[in-house]
């Protein structure tokens, strides 16, 4: 379809050259032919700017369409398995029948899910290089596909939604997959929105029916109810680290727009509903208790009673659902009218203030329901409807704000200054000094702010969001936001100062008896090696704070931790970053033992290796056994979001493999689990110090090395795509490790093909352990078969050495203008995988990388040699563009050539940061 359409579109020239340079890299593919790869490397020299535009164009086209294929061949397998009565490969049934097996009685069971409280929290993190139009389109096409899989269509049938499906691959073809500006924050919270209303909002009953049908299936007539278990999040208009352009203002909007769009869906799925509750009460009465919520409704909107007693006077569900539609209809104009920057007139009266109001009317009409023998009734649309409201409530996800640690530091100093009564200056005192000075003040004084004072437009600025989320707790829901995370959390008093800012705006105090009230759950963010190193010193700081320990029994006795796989690994390593997460998750849990407290661990996940991505499922059995105690929070980001939740099937199947791994690996909250053998804990200790002292001498001790990664990698060209709101680099102008951000890190080496973020310092690490005694191959041959973590650990760096290549990688190295350094930093990194490669087929027991996993192995090969030639375009482009005797304009044209490639590349990888 693609071919013809090129054909026809971009004409016979195009088609041609896109022929060329397919079946050539292919040929290459199959045997290295110097003289072809000569010639397409010229070939690619001489096309001109118009004809390059269509070649990359198409080459990311045809990613897009394999894209869907491969999604729907997913869904047509689980849909067969089904079909022939079975269970696929973690599901409900399939969990549950493991549980059963290991001695889980339905009792127990049910306990287990009262433990559950799971949370994907969506990011505005910019590594989403897949425009949401091309989404959309994408979607349709998908929908197609699986209906030619699925249906025994006729012929004239099949012919015409064949030919539908070649207009669709027209209309992505016409579509730009460049964006022509960078993204506000309203376009991201926009852009995260879609994917609530194009598929989780669809999801979530689906996902329950299918637990509860699981439940039913292997502990019949015993089943356990199944609670609410999953809530989602958002960051997006809440993260303000590093983002100038998230304010209290854009937080509010951000909330509004939530409400919005959770009160459309609610108001469409009641329109349903009032279709199918067309009861008469001649042939069932409703409770009294209804009939009383009925009648304060009716002396509530007098008018509107009238009318629903003419036309529905024997149907009081559908008055009922009338009713509730106009309290909903109230709450939508109310908060529009917010929206317009207005505040809502007496027309808003008796909307619903939350969705507590709105749950209660559902519950009588359900409870109504079933006094009369209609409880079947009241399990079908309408138990749909309110699985929707407990998950979504009138906030639809917990707003998480995150800021970074120093600017709270700052503004708690400003504000001390200006009071004037502290010496001496906050600056000066030690750690212990301020967690004193903290805990007394945020205990004991009342007016923490001074009178009329000038403060800084950022410190007004912090102030002025806790002030908002004050407000926006009582406008929206008291579940609007979730967590205030810290971002570079180092000590007890970045905590504090959080708490005593919070003070300031009555989010938390004590009440007149002396007890504490508390609004704000603060979640500290541990991410660099150092950071995590130093979780259990900080928490347990806090924890043994009497004034912390209050405020955190006001909330339950709950505390959420933060820790981040992006910065961690770019700091010391994949090896070293996977160690410190995997001690601080048990050393946080122990802690929470300790002290009696339950540890909610919020996973700081990307979609690549680099940055802690993984299939779902078996990622949260690799974490520590024990850790997993029901409550888990994982970001979902950039790429990961629409390849999880762009189509309703794959957002059903994604989230019920995240609840089935949560509820296996809380099976320690019901029963007795073994614990970790020291002798692997110790073995993968001594890797992680290898493995980082080998990565830091890569990244910071080799000369030139930064320079390397920003001449041989396009982190140019990725700072210029209009992929996001926030910034590549935490300092503008500053190009050290430690400014650019994880994301653009591990961007830049996944483009250039070497991937080295997420398998750096393996090879060396398992080469200098094997070789320190006979027994220790055997060993971590045992822990790779016995462990999950390490078989986990080891399975995934195999799918990142899969989608590197080397030879490709040479070239980018070619383009660092320093050729003695650039060879001897290449030949460092090439070593280094030729050694990480073999001693993992060494330590599984494997012929080949993803021996284990043949479907994602012929994914990636299959898509191999169709990224090879966007590849060398993208050389070709890097050298041409910085050309200094080009103009501004002829610069202009090849840099916006390479943002294409980019995207090209991202699409063929199916990953970016």
């Amino acid at each position: 379809m693609l071919g013809n359409v090129l054909k026809d579109q971009a004409g016979a020239e195009v088609f041609e050259a896109v022929e060329y340079l397919r079946k050539g890299y292919i040929q290459l593919r199959r045997e290295e032919d110097p003289q072809l790869r000569s010639d397409l490397e010229r070939f690619i020299r001489e096309l001109d700017p118009d004809t390059l535009t269509y070649v990359i164009r198409a080459f990311s086209a045809y990613f897009r369409i394999v894209n869907v294929a491969e999604e729907a061949h997913t869904h047509r397998l689980l849909y067969r398995t089904e079909q022939e009565g079975e269970a696929w490969e973690n599901s409900f049934q399939e969990v549950l029948t493991r549980l059963a097996d290991y001695g889980i009685t339905a009792e127990q069971c049910g306990d287990l899910l009262n433990h559950l409280d799971i949370s994907p929290v969506i990011t505005a993190h910019p590594t989403e290089a897949t425009r949401r139009t091309l989404l959309q389109g994408q979607r349709r096409m998908f929908l197609k596909v699986k209906s030619l899989d699925e249906n025994r269509l006729p012929p004239f049938d099949r012919e015409a939604l064949e030919r539908d499906l070649g207009v669709d691959v027209q209309i992505m073809w016409k579509t730009d997959e460049v964006r022509v500006r960078r993204p506000k924050v309203e376009d991201e919270i926009d852009n995260g929105l879609f994917y609530f209303r194009e598929s989780l909002f669809q999801a979530i009953p689906r996902i329950y029916r299918r637990l509860e049908q699981a439940l039913e299936a292997v502990y019949g007539a015993e089943a356990p109810r199944v609670p609410p278990i999953l809530r989602f999040g958002s960051w997006i208009g809440g993260d303000r680290d590093g983002n100038p352009y998230v304010t209290a203002d854009t937080m509010a909007w951000a909330l509004r727009t939530h409400k919005r769009e959770a009160l459309a869906a609610y108001l469409d799925r009641l329109s349903q509903l009032h279709h199918v509750l067309s009861h008469s009460d001649r042939f069932g009465r409703p409770s009294e208790a209804f009939y009383e919520g009925l009648e304060h409704d009716r002396r509530c909107f007098p008018g509107l009673a009238r009318g629903l007693q003419q036309r529905y006077f024997h149907e009081p569900y559908r008055q009922k659902l009338r009713f509730i539609r106009e309290r909903l209809l109230r709450a939508h104009a109310a908060n529009e009218t917010r929206l317009a920057g207005e505040i809502p007139g007496a027309e808003c009266d008796y909307a619903y203030v939350d969705e507590t109001e709105l749950l209660a009317d559902l519950d009588s009409v359900a409870e109504s329901l079933a006094s009369h023998g209609d409880r079947a009734v009241a399990e079908r649309e309408l138990k749909d409807l309110r699985r929707i409201v407990e998950t979504f409530g009138f906030f639809l996800a917990r707003l998480d704000v995150r800021e970074e640690s120093s600017r709270h530091t700052q503004a708690v100093e400003e504000i001390l200054n200006a009071r004037g009564d502290l010496v001496p200056p906050y600056a000066s005192l030690s750690e212990d000094e301020r967690v004193a000075l903290l805990t007394e003040e945020i205990a004991e004084r009342q007016a923490l702010l001074p009178g009329e004072v000038e403060l800084s437009p950022e410190t007004r600025g912090i102030l002025d969001v806790f002030r908002s989320m004050a407000g926006m707790q009582g406008e929206i829901s008291a579940q609007a936001f979730g967590s205030y995370i810290i971002s570079m959390t180092r000590a007890a008093s970045h905590v504090l100062e959080i708490l005593w800012l919070a003070k300031s705006a009555g989010l938390l105090g004590k009440n007149p008896d002396g007890t504490w009230f508390n609004a704000l759950s603060v979640a500290p963010l541990f991410e660099t090696i150092e950071d995590l190193q130093h979780v259990e010193a900080v928490m347990t700081g806090l924890l043994e704070s009497p004034v912390y320990r209050g405020l955190l029994a006001a909330l339950g006795d709950e505390q959420e931790v933060m820790i981040g796989y992006s910065d961690s690994c770019k700091d010391g390593g994949i090896l070293a970053s996977s160690w410190v997460l995997y001690q601080a998750q048990r050393q946080l849990t122990e802690l929470g033992r300790r002290y009696g407290v339950t540890v909610r661990i919020f996973h700081g996940r990307g979609g690549t290796v680099a940055r802690g991505g993984a299939p779902t499922h078996k990622a949260i059995l690799a974490q520590p056994p024990g850790t997993v105690r029901g409550g888990i929070k994982i970001t979902e980001q950039g790429e990961v979001l629409s390849s999880k939740y762009a189509n309703l099937e794959t957002a059903v199947y994604e989230l019920t493999v995240m609840a089935s791994g949560v509820l296996e690996a809380s099976r320690c909250t019901v029963q007795e689990v073994s614990g970790d053998r020291e002798e692997f804990l110790e073995a993968f200790a001594e890797l992680a110090d290898i493995g980082e002292r080998a990565y830091r001498d890569l990244t910071r001790e080799t000369p030139g090395f930064l320079d390397y990664f920003y001449e041989a990698t396009p982190i140019d060209g990725i700072s210029r795509l209009n992929i996001g709101s926030r910034p590549s680099h935490r300092q503008k102008e500053d190009r050290s490790l430690d400014s650019i951000r994880a994301i653009g890190w591990v961007f830049g080496w996944s483009q250039s093909r070497h991937t080295l973020p997420a398998w750096y310092g393996v090879g060396t690490a398992l080469e200098e352990l094997i070789a320190g005694g006979e027994d220790r191959l055997a060993l971590l041959q045992r822990m790779y078969r016995e462990w999950p973590f390490f078989n986990t650990f080891l399975s995934n760096i195999q799918m990142s050495l899969s989608k590197a290549n080397m030879d490709i990688a040479a070239q980018y190295a070619a383009l660092f203008s320093d050729a003695e350094r650039s060879e001897a930093i290449y030949g460092k990194i090439r070593a280094e995988y030729d050694r990480t490669r073999d001693r993992i087929l060494q330590v599984a027991q494997l012929d080949g990388l993803l021996e284990e996993s043949p479907r994602l192995a012929r994914s990636i090969q299959r898509r191999d040699p169709y990224i090879d030639p966007l590849n060398h375009i993208q050389l070709m482009l890097m050298r041409r563009y910085q050309d200094p005797e080009l103009t501004e304009d002829e610069s202009q044209r090849w840099v916006s050539l390479l943002l294409r490639t980019i995207n090209g590349i991202a699409a063929g990888q199916r990953n970016t940061g």
